[in-house]
């Protein structure tokens, strides 16, 4: 089991079972899965929810991840997961979701954030996280950019997303930056 990582107002812990009910709740909730990938592009099953679940409680996944949830009740708010983490060469792909319309935009992903940065570069001593973005996403691009990550380039036009195509940014923050961001004070 993963360690719990307290913040100011969250703390990231294990998944467990009852958070299907939470997920379930927004895997098929367009307004907050159009940021996401592809895979919500068509109805979310309960199963492959499920199974998802079952892979982040399972320890040998390779992908590893927290719930965020409220530090007091411990009540879930969204996730943040760790993909394609490469051992060798230190680096990770990073995901997130607000899971509940009510606390999107209050600050609760730019926490998790931060607390998963501490953790990737001070437990796991990873050296480079990547994510990337949507261009339209604006309060994602914004938040990841407060978070000391910088743009790496675009991935011109690759989604197709509204009737329109779009650029997917790709942005990372390596660890001596963050010691630099940290070490300043920010």
């Amino acid at each position: 089991m993963m360690p719990y990582l307290h913040g100011n107002r969250i703390t990231l812990r294990e998944y467990r079972r009852e958070d299907l009910e939470w997920i379930r709740k927004w895997a098929n909730d367009e307004e907050i899965t159009n940021t996401l990938s592809d895979i919500f592009l068509y109805p979310h099953a309960e199963q492959d929810t499920e199974a998802f679940l079952e892979m982040m409680i399972d320890s040998s996944s390779k992908s590893k991840g927290f719930v965020i949830a409220d530090r007091q009740s411990l009540d879930y708010i969204g996730q943040i997961d760790l993909h394609q983490i490469d051992w060798k060469n230190r680096t990770a792909l990073l995901g997130i979701v607000i899971g509940r319309k009510d606390m999107l935009g209050a600050g609760y992903g730019r926490e998790a954030i931060r607390l998963m940065q501490k953790f990737v570069f001070h437990s796991l001593n990873l050296n480079r996280l990547e994510l990337e973005v949507y261009a339209f996403n604006e309060r994602a691009h914004r938040c990841y950019i407060s978070c000391g990550f910088k743009e790496e380039g675009r991935l011109r036009q690759k989604m197709f997303k509204d009737g329109k195509y779009t650029d997917v940014i790709v942005m990372s923050v390596l660890k001596d930056e963050y010691e630099q961001i940290q070490h300043d004070g920010n």
